[in-house]
């Protein structure tokens, strides 16, 4: 049984890595057909690493940052592979979602890719994308989703983006896409503001059916979905003339998914409470906001 969990762990991490190559040569690619006066934005990678209390190998991974893009003001593309021992609050947060076993044995393996998008026009929606696997030695699941995060909505990005994502559920269950779709919706609520951060998406979590292969399969397919469902909204929009009240718009929106991603994401708080690269983890927060 460790054989196969090794060899399901190894083909994750190499699967996370080639979505994320896949998605950085997409974007540079979007920079290099822009046009325009400015240079094509181009891709910044830096090794990241994780802390350990004893100063033991912990995981780390890769961090892709572009900055002042012709298409995107700000994106990073991160992809990870972390492990070691859970800290006590979160050894306790596993076991208050009924992971078994933590407090025997709280080792953890983690890997995953998480992408967030800020575009320097504001008619084009910002976006956020993860997937990952955790394992302990009591569970496995696997997790994440799209959601898109436009200033100015339109509303045939919003049906064209839930329809390939919609596309890519139903080939593995009817099921899914309403279901995770609803969790998406209450996911991405911001209580303190009485909103949802976008205009919604897909998001699970805790998914283990029991049948591995099949849950790998369908969380391949919401990475494969990302590019076709968000690179049709850029190609929409990107063109698009914009106001300085749109820009205002689009900064304003951006204090709104900054306050959601400190207050309230999961990953974010995980991160940080396990040690990982703080830049890496907080690679999501916009370049500019504006709160009035």
């Amino acid at each position: 049984m460790t054989d196969q969990f090794e060899t399901q762990k190894s083909r994750v991490a190499t699967w996370f890595r080639s979505l994320r190559d896949d998605i950085v040569a997409a974007f540079e690619g979007l920079e290099d057909t822009q046009g325009g006066d400015a240079a094509p934005g181009r891709f910044d990678v830096s090794e990241t690493t994780r802390g350990s209390d004893d100063g033991s190998d912990a995981g780390g991974g890769l961090m892709s940052v572009m900055r002042g893009g012709r298409v995107f003001e700000k994106v990073g593309v991160n992809v990870s592979t972390v492990y070691g021992v859970l800290g006590e609050r979160a050894q306790k947060a596993m076991a208050a979602r009924g992971v078994p076993g933590m407090d025997n044995d709280p080792r953890f393996w983690a890997s995953g890719i998480s992408l967030v998008a800020h575009m320097q026009n504001p008619q084009v929606p910002a976006v956020h994308m993860n997937t990952r696997m955790f394992w302990t030695p009591g569970a496995w699941w696997f997790g994440g989703g799209s959601d898109l995060n436009p200033a100015i909505e339109y509303a045939e990005d919003t049906q064209y983006f839930h329809d390939v994502l919609k596309d890519h559920c139903d080939r593995h269950s009817d099921d899914y896409y309403p279901r995770f779709k609803a969790w998406a919706d209450e996911y991405f609520y911001v209580p303190h503001r009485k909103r949802a951060r976008g205009v919604g998406g897909i998001f699970y979590d805790d998914l283990n059916t029991g049948d591995w292969n099949a849950d790998f399969a369908f969380t391949q397919d919401v990475g494969r979905a990302f590019l076709p469902a968000f690179v049709g909204c850029v190609e929409r929009r990107r063109h698009q003339p914009f106001t300085e009240a749109d820009r205002e718009t689009q900064l304003v929106h951006r204090g709104l998914y900054a306050e959601y991603n400190l207050v309230y994401d999961r990953g974010t708080k995980f991160g940080l409470e396990t040690g990982h690269d703080a830049n890496a983890v907080l690679m999501s927060l916009p370049p500019i906001a504006k709160w009035t």
